[in-house]
């Protein structure tokens, strides 16, 4: 579970301005984390199937924001991914 000080921290970072709390950027900067964490839980804990389950409707989730970014400005979606350290 994320804690409200870290998803603040998550939004002062990826945020375009001081009240964007919805943004693409925010939204795929919550879910990696989330991701994190879930899989860090899930390396410990490997017949938790529901947190697994979890875990790759996040990812979907995160895949779907992802293709809308690149779609709608490619510029946005390439320094996303870098600066959060997707696609490797």
């Amino acid at each position: 579970m994320l804690s409200t000080e870290r998803k603040q921290a998550l939004v002062a970072v990826y945020s375009a301005h001081p009240k964007d709390t919805g943004s693409t950027e925010v939204q795929v900067a919550i879910l990696t984390e989330r991701i994190r964490e879930l899989t860090d839980h899930l390396r410990s804990h490997k017949k938790d199937y529901q947190c697994r389950r979890g875990l790759l409707m996040l990812v979907g989730h995160r895949r779907r924001l992802l293709n809308y970014l690149s779609r709608e400005d490619l510029g946005r979606y390439r320094t996303l991914i870098s600066r959060l350290g997707l696609r490797q």
